[in-house]
């Protein structure tokens, strides 16, 4: 069965609407240009070592929850070009003893399908990367000369669940419906958890529960997220990473003329690399119960020289 939340007005739960200078007036209050080296890392330079330490020191049971979807190869109204995976040797094609099995996978992974990380050089705005450096002339057909995701490296520090649904005593969100400043406070306050310097925050909306009981949708068109009201709060709190089981910006945009405002304020403005699609549900169930919602938090992207980002498979420990 296929659900389709698009025939549903969400323009009263997307909104307040945001113009364009008012847009741009955030992007300039957000703005961390110029205030890391290596600037390509933007603001995983935030993670110190200290952090590491008090990260791991939040381990209590030793329970390890990955937070990747599995590869997904089937077509989907949220999945229009599929990961690739296919056998490249069925023991056939080297000398028979010992016997080799082989496998090819691919994946344009940028969407809606894969659960991957946002590097710097992923997203600009008004032309530039973050920091300034005109995209035309840092990213090209060879990939990226700034911000790619092999500058980045693993991350090991505090993640933060805002498990939305939890809170709000729904089984999910429903598509359209934007996440407020407001809503990240009250989360904080009902799960128990503080966003601080250096954190992961991860923002679940409960898309992956409703696509297994209702169906896929198109999540362009319709999903979940942050209203570009909520950024301000958590640059102020100084995160280092933003993820969630969506893409993190609610859609439809509230902004006009932009279709991921979040994503330009996350990353062309602030430096905070993105988290994607990741299957929230495990880490949803181990917090409602342990009634902990705060982790040691192990993101390692693969190391792709000129890569705007790459597939992951995160993994809270708990």
């Amino acid at each position: 069965m296929s659900s389709n939340p698009t025939d549903a007005p969400t323009g009263a739960r997307n909104g307040p609407a945001v113009s364009r200078r008012e847009f741009d007036a955030l992007f300039e209050t957000v703005r961390t240009w110029g205030r890391w080296a290596p600037a390509g890392r933007g603001a995983w330079n935030r993670v110190t070592a200290d952090h590491v330490r008090r990260a791991a020191s939040l381990v209590r049971s030793g329970t390890v929850v990955p937070l990747g979807r599995p590869w997904d190869t089937a077509p989907a109204p949220d999945n229009s070009k599929p990961a690739l995976h296919y056998m490249s040797d069925l023991g056939d094609v080297e000398a028979p003893e010992p016997s080799t099995h082989k496998d090819f996978i691919g994946a344009d992974y940028h969407g809606k399908g894969v659960s991957h990380l946002d590097a710097l050089s992923h997203i600009a705005y008004r032309g530039r990367l973050y920091g300034g450096g005109a995209a035309r002339e840092l990213v090209g057909a060879g990939g990226a000369r700034f911000g790619d995701v092999s500058a980045l490296g693993p991350l090991v520090t505090k993640g933060v669940l805002l498990d939305l649904p939890a809170v709000l005593g729904k089984p999910w969100l429903e598509p359209g419906q934007a996440v407020h400043a407001a809503d990240v406070l009250a989360a904080e306050a009902a799960l128990d958890v503080e966003i601080g310097e250096g954190d992961a925050v991860l923002l679940r909306v409960g898309r992956f529960r409703r696509r297994r009981e209702l169906g896929a949708w198109d999540a362009d068109a319709a999903s979940a997220g942050l209203h570009v009201d909520a950024v301000p709060l958590l640059a102020e709190r100084g995160i280092a990473l933003l993820g969630g089981d969506g893409d993190s910006d609610v859609r439809p945009s509230p902004v006009e003329g932009l279709h991921s405002p979040v994503h330009a304020l996350a990353v062309a403005a602030m430096g905070v690399p993105l988290l994607d699609n990741l299957d929230l549900e495990a880490l949803s169930a181990a917090g409602a119960g342990t009634g902990r919602y705060e982790f040691l938090l192990v993101v390692a992207p693969l190391d792709i020289p000129g890569g705007t980002g790459s597939p992951v498979n995160p993994v809270a420990v708990l």
